[in-house]
């Protein structure tokens, strides 16, 4: 398949939310238990009602597919979670993964910083541009999982699903990884993201990383500016440690 054949197919998907059914969203085998049971429950109900509310409504949702974390990054292959807020809310960006943008599309400035920290910390250079570009699909596929707590936005309106209960949803994603068999590395970025440092236990090993969001505003302000933080090379040693002790 040539570059312009995959930004082709890319340009032919949908870039908005098509239906408010989690059938139309897959996800990999090993978390369809935890999906179905959220969906079937109380909180899950009201947001699945939510989100065919605003649908009828004539409302732009991204991501099209919500799930997407969870149908590249089965909970037996999760190596590392790296925790983001809620999707971007500009058309043709949010592409399901947390920081992760569709291939050819501009770098929103975290995703720049987080590739400015990754070449300052392991000198791996940035991505070639368009293809892949800010798409971290193949960080997906090769054991991060890529999380936003928020799995929805309206176009325009940053943290506009906030509250609406894909929070308990994300928690429970983050609670089954840090209460499986093998330790894990949490990069917790931002005051948002650290909140969930309660989900995480103490006792099981993992690595939990904590510095500021990439963001601009706050990459290079203290107490743990992102810039400079080494959170891919503490992360790559624990990994290569975890392997050697097997």
């Amino acid at each position: 398949m040539t570059q312009f054949s995959v930004l082709n197919d890319a340009a032919l998907a949908p870039t908005q939310l098509l239906s408010a059914d989690p059938a139309d969203w897959p996800v990999a085998p090993g978390w369809q238990p935890l999906v179905q049971a959220f969906f079937e429950g109380a909180v899950g109900g009201k947001l699945r009602a939510f989100l065919q509310a605003r649908l009828e409504a004539g409302a732009v949702i991204f991501p099209p597919r919500p799930l997407r974390a969870l149908e590249l990054t089965p909970p037996d292959e999760v190596r590392v979670v790296i925790l983001g807020q809620d999707p971007y809310h500009g058309r043709g960006q949010a592409e399901g993964l947390a920081f992760s943008v569709a291939p050819g599309v501009a770098l929103p400035p975290s995703l720049r910083n987080i590739f400015k920290e990754l070449q300052r910390d392991l000198g791996t250079p940035p991505p070639a541009f368009p293809q892949p570009g800010g798409s971290l699909v193949k960080w997906a596929r090769n054991g991060v999982l890529l999380l936003n707590t928020t799995l929805t936005v309206e176009e325009g309106q940053p943290a506009s699903h906030v509250g609406q209960g894909w929070e308990l949803l994300t928690d429970a994603v983050i609670r089954h990884v840090a209460q499986g068999p093998r330790p894990v590395v949490f990069m917790l970025w931002g005051a948002h993201a650290q909140g969930k440092r309660a989900v995480i236990p103490q006792d099981r090993g993992h690595l939990v990383l904590c510095a500021n969001h990439p963001s601009p505003l706050s990459a290079l302000r203290p107490p743990v500016p992102f810039i400079g933080c080494g959170h891919f090379g503490q992360a790559r040693t624990f990994r290569l440690q975890q392997e050697g002790g097997r």
